[in-house]
């Protein structure tokens, strides 16, 4: 029935406009952002699931960089044990040829002189070697007693990085000296029990660097298989969303067509009266 009072025609054609020009913006906004979900109403049980795995790989990608720092860590102090081990075997080689018999005691003075400036440098590299202004190698610092690195997404997953002291005084030449042959045979038994100490510490520290190595490998895993999970969550399908927006963007324009040709049907109807 043909009416000017109200337009039936044209509040149809704006319900579907309204709707249309929604799914439009929509679609828009999922494209724009990559995000499949905007909004707890797109998805719920979605949100939520990806909302929890975005956090573990969040503490997963913390997890990686306190790997690398604990790999560093040991580096360093592997590289300082290399420098003290290097150091000790010269001594060594200073305490065979004190005891040469063909030397007086003046003459082991002059090997004495090289021998306590290789002590000082033990002491000068065990109390120099430090990572973020911690010292590894002195007995002095939190990795003594063991420094716990977090290497997982729960609490309980943590590597522990313990460095024994290696100080002149744990490694048991300090005073020693090659002034005399006897003094030297006595620094040579005291040299042979420091290398083989420094020795089991390289090797501690290898294998921690091996296990630090190990999880590195498999939190950049579990990341890989998380993150592609959080994906087919919560990003959107481009094109599957390109074609809803094209979609979304043609019934809009119908509907601004009809809204426009139902608008002027009441025009049409005053001319009747004409």
């Amino acid at each position: 029935m043909p009416v000017i009072s109200t337009n039936i025609a044209a509040n149809t054609a704006l319900r579907y406009l309204n709707a249309n020009s929604a799914a439009q913006t929509e679609s828009l906004s999922k494209i724009s952002s990559g995000q499949r979900i905007q909004s707890a109403s797109d998805d719920a049980s979605g949100l939520a699931i990806g909302t929890t795995m975005a956090a573990d790989v969040a503490v997963l990608n913390q997890a990686a960089t306190n790997i690398t720092q604990g790999q560093s860590v040991l580096n360093t102090a592997d590289g300082a044990l290399s420098q003290v081990s290097d150091i000790l075997e010269r001594m060594k080689a200073l305490t065979a040829q004190a005891q040469s018999g063909s030397l007086e005691d003046a003459d082991r003075t002059y090997i004495d002189a090289e021998y306590q400036q290789l002590l000082e440098e033990i002491d000068s590299i065990v109390t120099t070697t430090n990572f973020n202004g911690k010292t590894l190698l002195d007995g002095a610092s939190d990795y003594a007693a063991g420094a716990d690195f977090l290497v997982g997404a729960t609490a309980t997953e943590t590597i522990t990085v313990t460095l024994d002291a290696a100080n002149l005084t744990d490694l048991g030449i300090d005073g020693s000296d090659v002034t005399t042959a006897a003094t030297a045979a006595d620094a040579m038994t005291a040299l042979e029990t420091a290398i083989s100490t420094v020795s089991e510490m390289r090797a501690n520290v290898g294998a921690s660097m091996s296990r630090f190595e190990y999880r590195g490998n498999v939190v950049d895993s579990s990341l890989e298989s998380l993150q592609e999970a959080e994906s087919s969550i919560m990003d959107v399908d481009l094109a599957s969303e390109q074609t809803n927006y094209t979609n979304a963007s043609t019934m809009t324009q119908a509907a601004i067509s009809a809204l426009s040709q139902a608008n002027s049907v009441q025009q049409q109807l005053l001319k009747l009266l004409q």
